[in-house]
C-alpha cells in the first residue's frame, strides 16, 4: 500500500462550508472511495493560504482525485466547485506532492 499526498485550494471564506459538506458526505462517494482501495484519508487546512492538504493510502494505482470516470464523482465535484478552485470539468485543481521524508 502506498501513500499519496496532494494539495487543492479553497476559495476564501468557505472553510466552514467545506467542513459541513464533508461531514455530510454522500454515502455513494464514501463507498466509491473505499471500493477503489483508498483508505486512511485525511484532509488538512492551512488558514493562511486556503490550501487543503490531502493524504491517503491507496492499494491500487489511483487516488481519490482520479475517480472522475464515475458519475457520482463528477456530481460531487460539481457540488463542490462553487467553493474550490476547479478545472473546466469541475474537478479540483490538484497538485500531487512528492514524498521526501517518511518516518514510521
Amino acid at each position: 500500500m502506498k501513500r499519496i499526498a496532494f494539495k487543492m485550494k479553497l476559495k476564501p471564506g468557505f472553510k466552514q462550508e467545506y467542513i459541513k459538506r464533508h461531514k455530510e458526505i454522500w454515502p455513494e462517494i464514501a463507498e466509491l472511495i473505499k471500493q477503489s482501495g483508498i483508505s486512511d484519508y485525511s484532509i488538512f487546512f492551512d488558514e493562511e493560504t486556503n490550501i487543503l492538504f490531502g493524504i491517503q493510502k491507496v492499494s491500487g494505482e489511483i487516488s481519490s482525485q482520479q475517480l472522475g470516470n464515475a458519475c457520482i464523482q463528477q456530481r460531487w465535484w460539481n457540488y463542490m466547485s462553487d467553493i474550490m478552485e476547479t478545472l473546466p470539468d469541475h474537478s479540483p485543481v490538484t497538485v500531487f506532492l512528492e514524498e521526501v521524508v517518511y518516518l514510521e
